[in-house]
């Protein structure tokens, strides 16, 4: 967590107009606000306010510039915590939305304030979760997860969040096309995309009732309080309606196992020792849902084959020059994908 430049003050934000809104719009929220960026985000513009009373809040919106379509969605995010709030998933408590583009050139939320940390490495989780507590900490982290996928999304009011049929079946021609398109620029290619992709089309396990699904579930996107439990999950800007088992498969993938052919990466926030194995906490998913997950395999698998291809077309921008090279190391994002696209194939073999 770093403080603003006091000079420029905090980006993408017009103080006085915003700190107005929220004086007439949050209640219990009184102006002039200490204002502290915070880290992480997917590049959204993430503010603390402390008022002038030292009550805190956290303030939030898109990155500045020209966006894609649907990315960086605050409207999404504000209604899954809205929703979300009087159910047993924690999330911060929605305080306010500003759809008006006139206050700060872009829609904005303000949220409650989380005392907590999310865990991005293992340098994270040594410093917030001390070793005798991280078996707790991931017990919880699958709760959480199993408390979501409870939740009936029409009970709610998100039963409109997105279509709810096919959701691995709409998945996969999304991210085969952005193969297939990337190709070219990348000059790479690999015939194990082709025949994963065909292989995963063709043996879609049947969804069960749609669920929120979050779509990028993990200790990076979890705030850990200081009892070592999740005190919340962020981050929602990518959720939808779909099945709920890859949303699991995902979120264990973090997660190493014994039967794994190599480790998870040693800077992996699930990387340090005393966590419980991957399949304990399947297992501990499974009780708590009631749900078969004997095709769990495929699913890791669709997820190892999405990744490949996400990292396949950031690969692709850089080679174009659309995105600056500085500072990164091609040759090592190329070996995730033909990671991915093994692992992707493990867990497929498993299964044939």
């Amino acid at each position: 967590m770093t403080k603003h430049d006091e000079n420029t003050g905090p980006e993408g934000y017009r103080v006085g107009a915003v700190e107005a809104w929220v004086e007439t719009h949050v209640e219990g929220l009184t102006a002039p606000f200490k204002w502290t960026r915070l880290e992480g985000g997917h590049s959204n513009l993430t503010y603390r306010l402390d008022d002038a009373n030292g009550r805190q809040a956290v303030i939030r919106r898109p990155p500045q510039g020209e966006l894609l379509p649907k990315a960086h969605d605050m409207s999404r995010e504000w209604a899954l915590i809205s929703a979300l709030g009087p159910t047993p998933v924690p999330v911060p408590e929605a305080l306010g939305f500003c759809e008006s583009p006139d206050v700060t050139g872009a829609w904005f939320y303000v949220m409650g304030m989380i005392d907590g940390h999310p865990l991005y490495n293992s340098d994270d989780t040594r410093l917030y979760v001390p070793e005798e507590h991280r078996r707790r900490m991931a017990l919880s982290f699958i709760d959480v997860l199993a408390a979501l996928h409870e939740v009936d999304p029409d009970e709610v009011g998100l039963g409109e969040l997105g279509k709810k049929e096919n959701y691995v079946g709409r998945q996969l021609k999304t991210w085969y096309r952005s193969w297939t398109s990337s190709v070219e620029p990348a000059q790479y290619d690999d015939p194990r995309a082709h025949e994963l992709q065909e292989f995963l089309l063709e043996n879609i396990p049947e969804q069960g009732p749609a669920r929120v699904v979050h779509g990028d579930y993990g200790m990076h996107n979890c705030l850990v309080g200081p009892d070592c439990s999740i005190a919340a999950v962020v981050d929602w800007e990518i959720s939808t309606l779909g099945d709920p088992l890859a949303d699991l498969a995902y979120a264990l993938n973090q997660w190493p196992d014994p039967t794994d052919g190599e480790p998870v990466l040693p800077e992996a926030a699930t990387a340090p020792p005393g966590f419980p194995t991957r399949t304990e906490l399947a297992q501990r998913y499974a009780d708590r849902t009631q749900r078969d997950l004997s095709q769990l395999d495929y699913y890791v698998g669709f997820n190892r084959w999405k990744s490949a291809a996400i990292v396949h077309g950031v690969y692709a921008r850089y080679c174009e020059g659309k995105k600056s090279t500085e500072g990164v190391d091609l040759d090592e994002m190329r070996s995730r994908i033909d990671r991915s696209l093994t692992l992707s194939e493990q867990a497929v073999n498993r299964i044939r």
